[in-house]
């Protein structure tokens, strides 16, 4: 078969999309990159890619709050070629921005009316933007671009990336539907990513997953998360990571969530950034594995169409 088009999507203040083509490119995919207006002026160009990728960066200079005019944007003028676009069984991408984009616009979640979208993203318990490596473990197998990962290692850069449900129960009903499908997971000595196959921590493909459901009640071993959501409700969840391993507070200690079909994923880690073993910050202590962590998440993408 011949190879998938992507289209990388880029707005004003956007400053990822050379490298998301380059890994792109690298796992075998044919990439064009267009400004948004672009698209905006004619939505039927979409019709000639079959994978969509927002990238990262500071889209409009993340005024209003961070990927909000950009998904306001896709909300209003995209929704319709959007949707088709999923139906016909193509595949989104939306990375750290990115993922800011398709979560608030409700490319990766559905409204849920009257009380609008189930999660968001917002500003990092921190308070300021965290620059740092972390780990993923994958929780869900659900995901299209996740498949036979186990776990990853790779940089996060943001100020507003913390994963709030509306509520419990939100957070909940996600979570049995597998879309809560990467998850920061405890940072180990060595610093050693999937490729350098010694990291023991935590079980194989996450089989017990940092937020598990038990009688309808959240249940984990780790520290408890107590916080509000996104709709001002008071939520306590099990299985809360600490600073630095969770790097911005999400709850459930989520860093990659999925829509229902498995086909869209947001997250806010940079699996563009860390595609080569030189990539990896402690390659020359022979740290690095013979290809970066981030690499098979975009060959996952282009073999799903051969």
């Amino acid at each position: 078969m011949s190879r998938p088009k992507v289209l990388i999507l880029r707005a004003p203040g956007t400053n990822c999309d050379q490298e998301t083509a380059f890994a792109f490119d690298t796992a075998g995919a044919i990439t064009e990159t267009l400004h948004v207006n672009r698209m905006l002026e004619s939505p039927a160009l979409l019709d000639r890619f079959q994978i969509l990728c927002i990238p990262g960066g500071f889209s409009f200079g993340d005024d209003v709050a961070a990927g909000q005019i950009f998904a306001v944007q896709m909300r209003h003028h995209l929704a319709g070629r959007l949707a088709d676009f999923k139906a016909a069984g193509k595949l989104i991408l939306g990375i750290c921005n990115g993922f800011q984009v398709i979560i608030k616009s409700g490319i990766l979640l559905d409204d849920e009316p009257p009380h609008g979208l189930p999660a968001t993203l917002t500003y990092n318990d921190s308070g300021k933007y965290e620059d740092r490596w972390v780990r993923l473990g994958v929780a869900s197998e659900k995901c299209v671009f996740l498949r036979d990962i186990e776990r990853m290692y790779l940089p996060v850069a943001h100020g507003e990336g913390k994963f709030i449900a509306r509520d419990a129960t939100a957070l909940a009903r996600l979570e049995a539907a597998g879309q809560l499908a990467l998850r920061y997971t405890p940072l180990s000595p060595g610093g050693r990513g999937q490729g350098a196959g010694n990291w023991e921590q935590g079980e194989s493909k996450m089989q017990q997953s940092p937020l598990a459901l038990s009688g309808g009640e959240l249940q984990s071993p780790l520290a408890p998360y107590s916080g509000r959501g996104a709709g001002g409700e008071g939520i306590q969840v099990e299985g809360y990571l600490p600073f630095p391993d969770n790097p911005n507070g999400s709850m459930a200690n989520v860093a990659g969530v999925c829509d229902a079909t498995g086909r869209v994923l947001g997250l806010m880690p940079h699996p563009e950034r860390h595609i080569d073993p030189t990539h990896h910050p402690r390659w020359t202590r022979g740290e690095a594995g013979p290809v970066g962590d981030g690499l098979q998440l975009f060959t996952n993408a282009v073999r799903y169409f051969e």
